[in-house]
């Protein structure tokens, strides 16, 4: 019978090989927090039962990790087990995940509010002394926004060929679904601004010089990602925001604020390449509260005006 940490291994290695190093390496992290709860010692597939697995979440929630963590972990296990399944390396199991939480938590509000977008979206100047990497992560800030919370990482493999006129189509990198986005004039500008010089390069930006699947276009990506978000850290800091600024922020923001004009969830969902409806619900279910709540007060302000003139 097949060994957990074993397989887990040759699949992590396997996604590595294939050029998906970042599923690759949320498969290690998992893999790691298997190892740090079972010991050295290398578990068959049949000593995996509802009990341990139950003990895993136990053991990953004592370790101070997220629900939305937990669920990362389990989630990957689940698609490893499953994968050792069908090799028929692994026993099948009916529901065997089910008394552990493999879905996802809106912990935390990433969407910014309107006095918030307000400020991001006015432009600085220059002239009071903001660092110019500061004011190009605002315009990529606020490029991501138009092109509908487009995530950082799909904008930085766009290539040239990926612009036609003033059309960007696109695959997502996390789901593979076909996206096209109409640019406004605004959005051009921006793409003008920052668009790739190097005419050797297949890249639309300069973020990445290393060829498209490789692990140093993954480096480079990685570090990237993490510059971006350190500008945009200052820039929150600096324009006085209520919440943290983050390279997801857009993509959030983009979500609630077109629910808030009253977009169907479904368009929603279809706008931002997500591969169910149930994920763009777990962006918005902060907020539908808070909706409600609004909702209740227009009723009793109509209800308070309306007796208000039946005793004038």
């Amino acid at each position: 019978m097949l060994k957990v940490v074993t397989f887990m291994k040759q699949v992590a290695t396997g996604l590595q090989v294939e050029g998906n190093f970042g599923t690759a390496h949320v498969y290690r992290s998992s893999l790691n927090a298997i190892i740090a709860y079972c010991g050295e010692e290398d578990l068959l597939f049949s000593e995996v039962t509802s009990e341990w697995l139950k003990g895993f979440e136990v053991y990953l929630r004592s370790r101070g990790c997220s629900w939305n963590t937990v669920s990362t972990y389990l989630r990957t296990f689940r698609a490893v087990y499953n994968r050792a399944v069908d090799l028929r390396k692994a026993p099948y199991v009916p529901h065997l995940f089910r008394s552990v939480y493999t879905g996802t938590r809106a912990d935390h509000k990433r969407a910014l509010c309107d006095d918030d977008m307000k400020k991001v979206f006015a432009k600085l100047s220059r002239t009071s002394g903001v660092p110019f990497a500061v004011c190009q992560a605002q315009e990529l800030f606020i490029l991501m926004f138009s092109l509908r919370g487009m995530p950082f990482v799909d904008l930085a493999y766009l290539r040239k060929s990926d612009l036609r006129d003033n059309v960007i189509t696109y695959r997502r990198r996390k789901t593979g679904r076909p996206l096209s986005v109409t640019l406004t004039p605004e959005a051009m500008l921006l793409v003008k601004k920052y668009m790739n010089r190097d005419p050797s390069s297949p890249y639309l930006f300069s973020f990445l010089k290393s060829r498209e699947g490789t692990k140093e276009a993954y480096r480079e990506y990685q570090l990237a990602l993490r510059s971006f978000n350190q500008q945009l850290m200052l820039l929150g800091e600096l324009l006085g925001l209520g919440d943290k600024l983050s390279s997801y922020t857009a993509r959030h923001t983009w979500a609630t604020t077109a629910y808030y004009c009253e977009i169907h969830p479904g368009i929603i969902s279809e706008a931002m390449g997500h591969s169910s409806i149930t994920v763009t619900e777990t962006y918005l279910k902060p907020f539908r509260s808070k909706k409600i709540d609004e909702a209740n007060k227009q009723v009793l302000d109509f209800v308070k005006r309306s007796a208000i003139g039946i005793n004038a």
